[in-house]
C-alpha cells in the first residue's frame, strides 16, 4: 500500500480506495472538480463520510481541474489549474471510464454506439438484431451495477427462447457505495423528496441511536423512508455498515407496493436488524 495516495476524482471509486488506504494508516490526498464528492448521493450522508476520512488524515481539494501530473524527486506531482499541487507516491485517476468497444469490429458489423455504449432497444438488441448487448457496456441510463449486468443477461436469455415476449422492464435498483460505513438509496431518492415535498413525504430516522443495541454500536447511522401520498414506500436511502441488507430488504417491498397488512402477514426473527426494520416500518406504511 502506498504512503501518500493521491486521488483524482472524488467519485465511488476514489471514495472506495480511499476508504481502505485510510484504514491501513496511509495519506490520501483528493483532487475532485466539484464542490463535493458523490454528487448522486445524500449530501448529509456523504459529509459524514467527509468528516471521517478528514479525521483519518485525508485533505480534500474542491472545484479542482488537475493540470498535469509528473515525477519529481520523491514521485509524482498533481498540479491543478488553480495552483495547488501535492506529491505522493502513487496516482488513483478515478474520474470516470468509458465502454471499452473500440476495435471490436462494431462497425463491420453496423452495430450502433455512442462515446457512452453501444446502442440496444427495449430487448436489449443492438442495431444488428441477432446480436445483444448487456451491461456496462450499453449506452443507457440505468445504474451500470453488476446485478444489474446479470439481470439484462438473464432477460436476454430468456428473450431468444421468445423473440416475442415482453420489454425489459427494471424493477428498482438498489445502488451502493462500498464506503466504510457504507452509503446506499434505493427508488426516489432524499434529493428529490425533499425537492417535491407536495408527492413524497420524508421520514428520517437517527438509526443508530435508536437501535445501538442490534447495530454494532454504530450511532452515526442513519435511514431516510420516503413515501408516496398513499403511504407505500417509494424509496429509501442510509448510511451505514448494514446499508446494503436494509436496502435489499426494502427493494421488494417498494417494487411490490407491500402494505402494513402485507408485513404483518410476516415473523421477522429476533433480535436482528431485518425486525427492527420490520417493526419501524409497518406503522409508517398503508394500512391495506
Amino acid at each position: 500500500m502506498p504512503e501518500h495516495m493521491i486521488v483524482i476524482g472524488a467519485g465511488i471509486i476514489g471514495m472506495e480506495f480511499a476508504s481502505m488506504a485510510l484504514l491501513a494508516g496511509k495519506k490520501v490526498t483528493f483532487f475532485e472538480y466539484a464542490d463535493r464528492p458523490l454528487l448522486a448521493y445524500p449530501e448529509k450522508y456523504v459529509q459524514v463520510i467527509v468528516d471521517k476520512f478528514e479525521s483519518q488524515g485525508a485533505a480534500f481539494h474542491f472545484g479542482q481541474a488537475v493540470s498535469s501530473v509528473e515525477e519529481v524527486e520523491g514521485g509524482l506531482r498533481v498540479s491543478t489549474k488553480g495552483g495547488t499541487s501535492a506529491v505522493g507516491d502513487f496516482v488513483l485517476d478515478a474520474t470516470g471510464r468509458v465502454s471499452n468497444i473500440e476495435n471490436i469490429g462494431l462497425e463491420e458489423l453496423g452495430i450502433e454506439a455512442s462515446p457512452r455504449g453501444i446502442k440496444v432497444d427495449n430487448h436489449m438488441r443492438t442495431s444488428v438484431p441477432n446480436i445483444y448487448a448487456s451491461g456496462d457496456v450499453v449506452d443507457k441510463t440505468i445504474p451500470k451495477l453488476t446485478p444489474t449486468a446479470e439481470f439484462e443477461s438473464n432477460y436476454i436469455g430468456r428473450d431468444i427462447l421468445n423473440p416475442q415476449g415482453p420489454e425489459i422492464q427494471y424493477p428498482v435498483i438498489p445502488n451502493l457505495v462500498f464506503t466504510l460505513p457504507r452509503i446506499g438509496q434505493v427508488g426516489v431518492t432524499i434529493a428529490q423528496a425533499k425537492a417535491n415535498p407536495d408527492k413524497y413525504k420524508l421520514v428520517e430516522i437517527p438509526w443508530g441511536k435508536l437501535n445501538d443495541w442490534v447495530n454494532n454500536h454504530e450511532l452515526d447511522s442513519e435511514l431516510a423512508l420516503i413515501f408516496d401520498n398513499e403511504s407505500y414506500l417509494v424509496g429509501a436511502g442510509a448510511i451505514s455498515s448494514q446499508v446494503g441488507a436494509w436496502l435489499d430488504w426494502l427493494a421488494p417491498i417498494i417494487e411490490k407496493r407491500m402494505t402494513a397488512k402485507d408485513l404483518n402477514s410476516l415473523i421477522m426473527s429476533f433480535p436482528t436488524q431485518t425486525y427492527m426494520l420490520w417493526s419501524t416500518l409497518a406503522p409508517l406504511l398503508k394500512a391495506e
